[in-house]
């Protein structure tokens, strides 16, 4: 029997790449969860059931469930029935800007669709390890008061103890997180607390940018995604504050998976990770810019609104060393330049 692996937010950008590579390489059965809330979060754009309908098609036994995490009876029963061998936690409401027009929307699905899911598993299948898609905004807009220099086209740190980028042990309270930040601190916090309190095998992954070619980007959420289909269709990109030189680590959806899959296969109890690209996978949107151009051969036309959105970080990179040293076997495969590469050819063929 093939072992079964239970995705919420299976049609995602992180569920679906997760869904190919446990079904694909790894012979899992895969139980995919998944409402199209995206769409309702950010319109049309934010569809997704068209990686709904590659995953049913591709792959071999693939099970759908439309079922919204925020159902708490319906999570219970799905977890009691499908028994998964490991839980990879992809559904949330992602954008910390749209997070304060929707603030039950986002609590109820970040934080008591965590919530939910966890005391499923506990119930149904306390052995199976529990993944959880956390985010860097658990860290609010504390790594902003890190001494940085301004280089031509990017912030970066000044102070060598962040030579290598934020590490698990930076601090998560006393700073502004925006009520996207605050809900996922909740769901973050009760993860690790399932696992040390009831010994579950539990992990959150503090993602940065993650990406990848099946990525729906918009514009409150999905930065190379976006930015990329701007340049394409030879939109303008608002960049917002910090002169454009705000900076990010990329990591594309499969080396995500990945990892996931290198925890699964050893888990520990309680674990957090700063999930990202790390320093060598790190840019400004200025940088991404140019990156851009030269893959599609447009220059990019944009607007400066001199005014940066709440929360957000001015540099943020990820140090990998925590989880290199816990799973020696797992690295960066992918680049930003073959990153960037996959998603504007992706973005062409889909037109």
């Amino acid at each position: 029997m093939q072992p079964r692996l239970l995705i919420t937010g299976s049609s995602g950008l992180i569920g679906s790449e997760v869904a190919d590579y446990f079904s694909t390489r790894l012979g899992f059965e895969i139980h995919g969860v998944d409402n199209n809330q995206r769409a309702v979060f950010f319109g049309p754009q934010g569809d997704t059931r068209w990686n709904q309908r590659r995953l049913e098609s591709d792959l071999k036994g693939f099970v759908h469930h439309e079922l919204d995490i925020r159902d708490r009876q319906g999570v219970l029963e799905l977890m009691a029935v499908v028994k998964p061998a490991a839980i990879v936690h992809a559904a949330a409401q992602p954008s910390h800007d749209r997070a304060a027009a929707i603030p039950f929307d986002d609590f109820d699905t970040n934080a008591v669709g965590t919530l939910n899911l966890l005391e499923a598993a506990r119930r149904a299948c306390p052995d199976s390890p529990f993944v959880h898609m956390s985010t860097n905004k658990v860290y609010g807009d504390r790594p902003n008061k890190i001494s940085l220099r301004e280089l031509e086209t990017r912030w970066d740190y000044a102070d060598p103890i962040y030579d290598q980028g934020i590490a698990e042990d930076f601090p998560i309270d006393q700073s502004k997180h925006s009520l996207f930040g605050a809900s996922k601190v909740a769901a973050d916090i009760l993860v690790q607390e399932y696992g040390r309190y009831f010994g579950m095998p539990t992990c959150c992954l503090r993602g940065g940018c993650l990406t990848g070619p099946n990525h729906s980007g918009v514009e409150l959420h999905g930065f190379l995604s976006y930015l990329v289909k701007c340049n394409i269709e030879k939109r303008e990109y608002s960049i917002f504050g910090y002169k454009g030189k705000q900076v990010r680590d990329n990591i594309h959806a499969l080396d995500v998976a990945r990892f996931m899959a290198a925890f699964i296969d050893s888990p520990r109890v309680a674990e957090v990770y700063n999930l990202g690209g790390g320093k060598a996978n790190s840019c400004s949107i200025l940088e991404a810019f140019s990156i851009t151009e030269r893959f599609t051969g447009n220059a990019q036309k944009f607007t400066y609104v001199d005014e940066n959105r709440i929360g957000d970080h001015i540099c943020y990179y990820s140090d990998l060393r925590k989880m290199k040293a816990h799973y020696p076997g797992w690295e960066i495969t992918q680049s930003l330049e073959e990153t960037i590469r996959q998603i504007v050819e992706a973005c062409q063929k889909r037109g």
